[in-house]
């Protein structure tokens, strides 16, 4: 009887949450804090409705977009992770510009009546490129990232004070959107040192975001590691899972607010994987219908995945025997209630429903929907091989990694010479990620590192001979222990039959510009290579290139890195937003490990994959 009527109080407070919220966008808003077993603001018992999008995986002109839908949907609040990699490409040098600007991304959510959960890290997982870590961080072996090292420390410590600069200023309690801070990231999944969450606790506190409500997130049977004692302590669970997890927690936490920090409304899809993750949308409605019904908070994850955009995504490495490397596909739709292109799934409706059930409110309408359309087949006419546009060598007694060349992404090109005959077993300890193998540049084999290969069998003709192995990082891992070490390219060393090979010429190789690319040739080139092409639109609009002809590499539209190719699937197309777009002639360049044969791509109205699900 006491939770029903608390339901019922707590139900008529939300509607009044959301009526001021939408009735009086842009006012500055009040903090959320805690009394008892509920959320509190203004004085009334208060229900966080979230869910996560992430700004850097959305192009800076749709960031409204995405905004006003999560409001169509219902939501009062939206969740974003902050990315160190991207906002401290080098060391001591910080980019909070364009598409990094994330004070921007919270005013526009403040102006669409929505709450801001942030969660700056240092480490967040996210299936983002090495869980958010910059590369330079693994330059040097001696810092050890995610532990009570002073070194690792400071570093993050210089990263979240500026993070602070930016977001601190837009705290409720300074009358902008942010109510909440996360305290790490699934921190007790990786280790239990109280003392390393204290320390982040403390910067962010030095940061200035110490005015917001702390929390740490993580499974329910990993709290006993990372909870921390007077912060709130919110849970992450699958579908199915939630009555569960909550009682678990209850039995933790008696007292104050039950929150799902993650409830995975879908999931992510891996290179391999046979199709393109589809989950059940019927079942997660009828889960947010009774945790609502119990006056429970939630965070959708995700309620708009968007796109891992360039070299992005991260990957899995189990700690088990196994050891599987999973790198994760450029699309992260998730299976989520907007798709890659933003658009609302059946599973928006049904959680709308839902939410307007217990809220009593009708949501504003959607934005009138985005333009997409199908762009005719061209052709990639013109190639350029990549032999004939490497960079000037580094020298090299050993193949180091790509970071101690002051690289962070992309491919590198390690390069000796065989002068005396030689045949046997070719041992690469370890590659990272994917190595192709030539012979006076021929193709002899590849390595894998989701297929835990390592060594290749050779047969040189006599005299001399080139080796070349172009490796490519296809995604530093997340999560799990492995994520302390997150070089990429060749990690140890190289021997020929039993022969440790040395005297190495290294071409860091990151792709980060197409304009700089020459030697263009309008007949065939032989892969790796370069090949280009253009279509023309009169009307812009989002598309999806069909990448169903392509190899293994990437793809550049008018100079954006728009993200991974792999004929592995599932994915088979990759997101190209109008923004990118122009009236007229719009080029597309492509590298390619293989060779290819009248290279052609389309622009598809829909995504492409391996195969399609349906519900």
């Amino acid at each position: 009887m006491r939770l029903r009527a608390y339901s019922v109080l707590l139900a008529a407070a939300l509607i009044a949450g959301i009526t001021h919220q939408a009735a009086a966008q842009n006012i500055p808003a009040s903090p959320v804090t805690i009394e008892g077993d509920h959320f509190v603001r203004n004085g009334k018992p208060y229900q966080i409705l979230s869910g996560a999008i992430h700004y850097a995986r959305v192009p800076r002109a749709y960031w409204r977009d995405r905004l006003q839908k999560a409001r169509a949907m219902g939501l009062n609040t939206v969740e974003t992770y902050v990315f160190w990699n991207l906002h401290e490409p080098q060391p001591g040098v910080f980019d909070f510009t364009g598409q990094n600007d994330i004070a921007a991304f919270v005013r526009i959510a403040q102006q669409e009546g929505l709450n801001v959960i942030v969660r700056p890290g240092p480490y967040v997982c996210a299936e983002w490129e090495a869980g958010g870590y910059p590369a330079w961080l693994f330059a040097n072996p001696n810092i050890k990232v995610r532990t009570k090292d002073p070194k690792f420390l400071a570093l993050a410590d210089r990263y979240l004070a500026r993070v602070g600069k930016e977001l601190a200023p837009l705290q409720a309690t300074h009358g902008g959107p942010i109510i909440a801070v996360q305290i790490e990231n699934e921190y007790g999944s990786f280790g239990s040192d109280r003392e390393y969450m204290e320390d982040i606790h403390q910067s962010l506190i030095r940061a200035g975001l110490g005015d917001s409500l702390f929390y740490t997130s993580d499974g329910v049977d990993e709290l006993h590691n990372d909870a921390m004692p007077g912060i709130l302590a919110v849970i992450n669970f699958g579908p199915g899972e939630a009555k569960g997890e909550f009682a678990k927690l209850i039995k933790l936490r008696p007292d104050g607010p039950k929150m799902t920090g993650e409830y995975w409304d879908g999931w992510f899809d891996a290179w391999g994987d046979k199709q393109h993750v589809h989950t059940d949308s019927q079942q997660q409605a009828n889960e947010i219908d009774w945790m609502l019904s119990q006056g429970y908070s939630f965070n959708l994850y995700m309620f708009h995945g968007g796109t891992s955009f360039g070299f992005m995504n991260g990957a899995n490495l189990q700690a088990d025997a196994d050891g599987h490397y999973a790198p994760q596909t450029t699309s992260y739709d998730y299976d989520a209630a907007l798709d890659e292109g933003g658009r609302p799934t059946k599973k928006f409706f049904l959680l709308r429903d839902i939410i307007q059930k217990h809220t009593g409110i009708t949501p504003p309408p959607l934005p009138a929907p985005l333009p997409i359309a199908a762009v005719p087949e061209f052709q990639l006419k013109e190639s350029a091989s990549l032999w004939s546009n490497l960079p000037t060598s580094i020298e090299s007694a050993n193949p180091n990694p790509m970071e101690s060349f002051g690289q962070a992404y992309g491919y590198i090109l390690y390069r000796t010479e065989l002068t005396q005959p030689k045949s046997g077993e070719l041992k690469i300890d370890e590659p990272r990620d994917y190595a192709a193998v030539y012979i006076n540049q021929k193709l002899v084999g590849t390595l894998d590192h989701r297929l835990k290969q390592t060594t290749l069998n050779l047969n040189l003709p006599s005299g001399h001979a080139t080796l070349d192995i172009l490796v490519e990082n296809t995604g530093r891992v997340n999560y799990g222990p492995h994520l302390s070490d997150g070089r990429a390219g060749i990690v140890g060393s190289v021997t020929l039959a039993g022969q440790p090979l040395t005297g190495w010429k290294i071409f860091p190789l990151p792709m980060s510009d197409s304009g700089s690319i020459q030697h263009w040739s309008d007949t065939s080139v032989p892969g790796p290579a370069f090949h280009r092409g253009s279509f023309s639109l009169t009307t812009i609009a989002d598309t999806y290139l069909d990448t169903s002809k392509l190899g293994k590499g990437f793809v550049w539209g008018n100079g954006h890195n728009l993200g991974r190719v792999w004929d592995i699937g599932p994915q088979k197309s990759l997101y190209l937003p109008a923004p990118w777009l122009k009236s007229g002639t719009n080029e597309v360049v492509v590298f390619d490990f293989t060779s290819l044969d009248n290279p052609a791509l389309r622009g598809s109205p829909d995504p492409v994959w391996s195969q399609t699900a349906k519900e």
